[in-house]
């Protein structure tokens, strides 16, 4: 199962580009994840989502599975994201897309498109921290599903 991320903007940290490449190439044997980084929208508000939302769903690939990164999605475990993930890719799900919206969130149309809605926690994070943090969580889920050591219960 191919993962690519969706985001709305660029980094302009090199640490932080170099804690999710860390992450990438820990993945890749497990999951390939592909980083795809969109502009910001034009305009403000309604307009502003709307706009990003267009350039999101977009790329899309069709049949694709897709999460959407929202702080009223729902919270779960990290044992509970690794058996998520392991049954997407039991049923032979071969394109997850994980989207993170822009600075004000995701429209609507995203969140309707999306085939389960998550929140990585009730704390607002950085969008580029984000990046680094969903990066682990599916390194740690791959790891759980593989049977390693890496996480620890």
């Amino acid at each position: 199962m191919k993962i690519t991320l969706l985001t709305i903007g660029k980094s302009k940290s090199k640490e932080m580009d170099a804690l999710f490449a860390d992450y990438q190439k820990r993945l890749k044997p497990h999951f390939p994840l592909q980083l795809i980084e969109l502009p910001h929208g034009k305009g403000e508000g309604k307009t502003l989502k709307k706009a990003e939302a267009d350039n999101l769903l977009r790329k899309i690939p069709e049949a694709s599975c897709v999460i959407a990164l929202d702080e009223r999605g729902k919270n779960v475990s990290t044992t509970a994201f690794a058996g998520k993930l392991g049954k997407w890719k039991d049923e032979g799900v071969r394109d997850l897309v994980v989207i993170i919206g822009g600075a004000d969130g995701l429209d609507e149309e995203v969140r309707n498109r999306a085939d389960w809605v998550w929140s990585l926690s009730s704390l607002t994070f950085p969008h580029l921290l984000v990046r680094v943090i969903l990066a682990e969580q599916l390194y740690r889920a791959a790891t759980i599903l593989a049977g390693h050591p890496y996480h620890r219960d």
